[in-house]
């Protein structure tokens, strides 16, 4: 088995957003960032975590344990 990458605090951020249900147009507002940087983030993180698309990153960075415990849920996730 690989280890896993070493993903910087933005990318575990985007991860984490992403899991969240935000889009990357609500990515970038949240983290004051470009739009079209939070998608080459996404497509430089799906290359990394070696996933094909976007529930695959999730599961893959779920798997890898990056995401944080206290990140576990959004109010949007909870409607």
């Amino acid at each position: 088995m690989s280890l896993a990458p070493v993903i910087d605090a933005t990318g575990i951020q985007i991860l984490t957003l992403l899991r969240n249900g935000l889009d990357d147009a609500a990515v970038a507002r949240q983290l004051g960032i470009g739009h079209r940087t939070v998608q080459r983030r996404v497509q430089d993180l799906m290359s990394r975590l070696e996933a094909k698309g976007r529930v695959a990153l999730g599961a893959q960075a779920q798997r890898l344990g990056l995401f944080s415990e206290t990140a576990e849920t959004s109010p949007a996730a909870t409607d």
